[in-house]
């Protein structure tokens, strides 16, 4: 839990203190769609791993 309260105020600081509303937008949008990427790839390589995929 307090490793999810640390990356929370990370991201909280990150953006407090840009100025421009469609800049701070953009870039939180970018930061969520990297995390959901970064997700679906971690997903998709346990699923490999726990299935038995030979990477060969």
């Amino acid at each position: 839990m307090k490793i999810i309260l640390l990356f929370k105020e990370i991201y909280l600081e990150g953006f407090r203190n840009i100025g421009n509303l469609i800049l701070r937008n953009y870039f939180k949008a970018f930061a969520w769609f990297s995390f959901v990427l970064f997700v679906v790839a971690l997903y998709a390589f346990i699923f490999r791993v726990s299935t038995g995929f030979a990477f060969d």
